[in-house]
């Protein structure tokens, strides 16, 4: 008899994928992504300033993090390292981190689920190809957002490794 086999998808349309090349080793990279002292420099979309609350960069550890836009709004996310594999990959839980926050509605109920984040992080000639991966958002003007979120904060993340 043969093996049922039973195949979870994720909707294409609810799914972001971002890659990236940046003129840096795989090695500075990953730790801009890893190190609050590197991460408070580049993260969030341009016009941004991120506090990294909680760093407890292991398996099962968790993070906590605010990123304050230019009008003085607050987006706070948290999540769980589920994998860290350095430098070639990370994979955490991304979600709202505060029912104070715009991801969550007024009785503090969070509007966003969490999703799962995957970085890879490939050596390419001296450089590093990072592809970024979040699923499944619950819109696809969820993902498009996160899009442009990603997008703005990767192109700081170039301008701060070429100052490193």
């Amino acid at each position: 008899m043969g093996a049922t086999v039973n195949l979870v998808t994720e909707p294409a349309d609810r799914v972001l994928t971002i890659e990236r090349v940046f003129d840096a080793p795989r090695e500075l990279v990953f730790k801009a992504w890893t190190e609050p002292k590197h991460m408070v420099r580049w993260f969030g979309p341009r016009g941004f300033t991120t506090t990294i609350v909680a760093n407890d960069f292991r398996p099962g550890g968790t993070y906590r993090l605010c990123m304050r836009g230019p009008e003085g709004d607050d987006h706070w996310a948290q999540g769980v390292y589920r994998e860290i594999a350095e430098p070639e990959r990370l994979v955490m839980t991304w979600g709202p981190g505060d029912p104070s926050s715009n991801w969550a509605d007024s009785e503090g109920n969070p509007t966003r689920p969490e999703t799962l984040l995957t970085v890879t992080f490939e050596e390419e000639a001296g450089k590093t190809r990072l592809t970024l991966h979040q699923a499944v958002f619950e819109s696809v003007a969820a993902r498009d957002s996160h899009r442009g979120g990603w997008n703005s904060a990767l192109d700081c993340l170039a301008e701060y490794l070429a100052t490193v």
